[in-house]
């Protein structure tokens, strides 16, 4: 169940739109391998958003349900991964934000 929304600064999205365009299926098959999940299981959006000077221009944020093989470790290289991922599509300073998700607490409607 993996969700994953990529920000980027509309000041910088004309620039980074084609990178990020032909990056997102590679990055969908990298992490459905170490997450361990079908690509159907997958939500991923790039947004363009209004942001402030002085934050990085890209924000990737990971919403995980927990499992138990999806420790602090694995979930850390999974950021340092993104940011490797984004950072070389879009050339920017790239922000990674992960959340596991509490099972009771989520709903889903697809």
């Amino acid at each position: 169940m993996p969700n994953i929304k990529i920000f980027v600064d509309e000041a910088e999205y004309g620039a980074v739109k084609g990178g990020l365009a032909d990056l997102l299926p590679e990055l969908r098959t990298a992490l459905c391998t170490s997450l361990r999940v079908d690509e159907t299981a997958f939500q991923v959006a790039v947004i363009p958003v209004l942001g402030i000077a002085g934050q990085p221009p890209v924000n990737v944020e990971v919403n995980l349900l927990p499992r138990p093989e999806r420790t602090r470790e694995l979930v850390s290289g999974l950021a340092q991964d993104l940011r490797a991922y984004v950072g070389k599509a879009t050339a920017q300073h790239v922000a990674v934000r992960i959340t596991m998700i509490e099972p009771e607490k989520y709903v889903t409607l697809k």
